[in-house]
């Protein structure tokens, strides 16, 4: 076995580089159709629940695919099936543009879900395998980074265009960055050089008994859930509450960057501090963020949401670096843990993300902010629980990224 990139590297670039492109092009089209819900609505005479289902869709597909494609990577390799994830879904976004109806767009955007799930998948442990334990926890908060950014580019190049040229060349445009995102990956990925091929195995025992994995898998099901219904329901609170019209309310997601800073800073602090010591700040962080957005103010909304963007971004950041880690030491399959982290941080996303519509239309901005408040208290709770997890000692757990 091959010692792992240190940073400095050029390799150690590459993977920096690559991996946040692959987060860019896979979160830009997971979220592309969140600022058009409003659009969507109008365009396809739906509901505001039922036009979440377009997002909705797309993250149950993803997430029920992740169940499949972590353990397929082990047989297949984890860079082959990046590149398939990111070419694939991109095909797919192109045909999302030219959906016929509301039936079909929904199918489309549930088949481009599995398609995303080759990414998210794999990337966290292909980062354990390829690099040096010291940078790996700093690389896995750039990449969410990336996803970051990339969710911001999906909402807001989808909420610009589409005020101009209507939401198929949104759609359209989000599928090109993909296919561009996809060849630089192709370009600057670097082989595995650590991955040893086996076959797909059965679900380990401890994945699903662990303490630890079993919280985090929790937290990233609550955090995420949490945060998307803000997301889906902030489009129509902007047009509805402040007037402001689908790009306009896109536009409010630049606050974006503030994630990718937030999880990349989060990293290094989990790097020098622990895992458990940062992920109970990232909640509070959260927490305070969607108080702020029940103000009647827009710039105080704002600022909410990206105080809640900073939160989220951290507890995600630090939560699906230290999965691999803590499923390495427990004896479990890094992919086959990562993936069921997954699975639950977008079954949380399906599911409050679809309740926020409900909780929208029966009580507006008020009992989206309860909804979302319930689930940041029950991943708050937990991320002090997990600080009195015994650590295990068989890998850099016992690091003070553990």
């Amino acid at each position: 076995m091959e010692t792992g990139y240190r940073a400095g590297e050029a390799g150690y670039r590459r993977v920096c580089l690559a991996l946040f492109a692959a987060g860019v092009a896979t979160f830009a089209a997971l979220y592309s159709t969140q600022a058009l819900l409003p659009e969507l609505a109008t365009a396809f005479d739906v509901t505001p629940a039922q036009s979440s289902w377009s997002l909705s869709a797309a993250t149950i597909g993803l997430g029920a695919t992740l169940l499949i494609t972590g353990s397929l990577s082990e047989r297949i390799g984890r860079t082959r099936l990046i590149h398939l994830s990111l070419t694939l879904s991109a095909l797919v976004g192109l045909a999302c543009a030219a959906a016929p109806g509301w039936p079909a767009l929904l199918v489309l955007r549930l088949l481009q879900g599995v398609a995303l799930a080759g990414l998210p998948a794999v990337a966290t442990a292909y980062l354990r395998e390829e690099l040096d334990p010291g940078v790996q926890a700093r690389v896995a908060g750039l990449y969410i980074g990336g996803t970051a950014l990339g969710g911001m580019s999906g909402r807001l190049v989808t909420g610009a265009l589409s005020d101009a040229y209507g939401w198929r060349v949104a759609l359209a445009a989000v599928a090109v960055l993909g296919l561009l995102c996809a060849a630089l990956a192709a370009v600057l990925l670097p082989r595995s050089r650590n991955f040893v091929p086996s076959p797909p195995t059965f679900v380990s025992r401890r994945a699903l008994t662990d303490p630890a994995l079993l919280s985090l898998y929790a937290i990233g099901a609550c955090s995420m859930g949490a945060f998307m219904a803000v997301c889906n329901a902030m489009g129509f609170r902007l047009t509805a509450d402040f007037g402001l019209g689908v790009g306009a309310a896109g536009a409010v997601f630049l606050v974006y960057p503030v994630g990718s800073l937030s999880s990349t800073f989060s990293g290094r602090l989990a790097d020098r501090y622990g895992r458990r010591a940062v992920m109970p700040f990232g909640c509070l962080l959260t927490a305070a963020g969607l108080l702020l957005t029940l103000a009647g103010a827009l710039p105080v909304v704002v600022t909410g949401l990206a105080v809640m963007t900073a939160g989220f971004f951290c507890v995600h950041g630090v939560a699906s670096g230290w999965v691999p880690v803590r499923a390495h030491a427990a004896g479990v399959a890094p992919a086959q843990a990562a993936s069921f982290y997954l699975f639950a941080y977008y079954a949380g996303s399906s599911v409050l993300g679809s309740l926020a519509g409900v909780a929208w239309s029966a009580g507006a901005w008020p009992a989206v902010v309860l909804l979302s408040a319930l689930f940041v208290s029950a991943g708050g709770y937990l991320a002090l629980h997990l600080r009195r997890v015994p650590v295990l000692t068989r890998t850099n757990e016992v690091r003070p990224a553990g």
